[in-house]
């Protein structure tokens, strides 16, 4: 039976990563004196050792990422949303803004601002729980667990909704459309 040498791969067969020389000493510049107190300066080459390659003209390269193991996997960014995080201060278009309530502090939201159109959609609410004081102004539809207020018409609607026995108005105003 024949034997077959396998290379461990450890620490000491990884090979550091190759640096960049400095810079090169800049001859003085006119207004600089030159003179035989100073001398010409010229770079000199760095020095090699055993344990480091020797330094490279090209572009620095960049080290690879750093193993994880199962136990540890690296966070990934949350996804970009449009769950509001405060109070907007400019009019938004005829958009469809999501509400999740299990991820909204609806404290923090007073007032919201659309042109007609506009969709606010809370998600994660009961039938017949969300409320509106001006229902001339809006269509509203409900399933699993949505609401859906569409803004129809220009006007102020405050949106009540209930959550941790209180009721939360968002006061919502509503443009008209611009053709663009």
């Amino acid at each position: 039976m024949a034997a077959v040498a396998v290379a461990a791969c450890g620490a000491d067969a990884v090979a550091p990563l190759p640096v960049q020389p400095p810079a090169p000493a800049q001859p003085p510049g006119p207004s600089e004196p030159s003179g035989p107190s100073r001398a010409p300066t010229t770079p000199t080459a760095p020095t090699g050792s055993p344990s480091r390659p020797p330094p490279t003209s090209g572009p620095p390269i960049a080290a690879p990422p750093a193993p994880t193991s199962a136990r540890s996997t690296p966070r990934r960014p949350a996804p970009a949303s449009t769950t509001p995080t405060g109070p907007t201060t400019s009019c938004q278009g005829a958009v469809r803004y999501d509400l999740p309530l299990a991820e909204t502090e609806l404290e923090l939201l007073r007032s919201l601002c659309f042109a007609t159109g506009a969709v606010l959609r809370i998600q994660g609410i009961g039938p017949g729980l969300v409320t509106v004081d001006r229902p001339d102004l809006v269509s509203q539809q409900y399933e699993a667990g949505v609401v859906d207020i569409r803004f129809v018409r220009p006007g102020t609607v405050d949106v009540t909704i209930p959550q941790q026995d209180r009721s939360h108005t968002i006061t919502v105003v509503v443009r008209p459309a611009t053709d663009s």
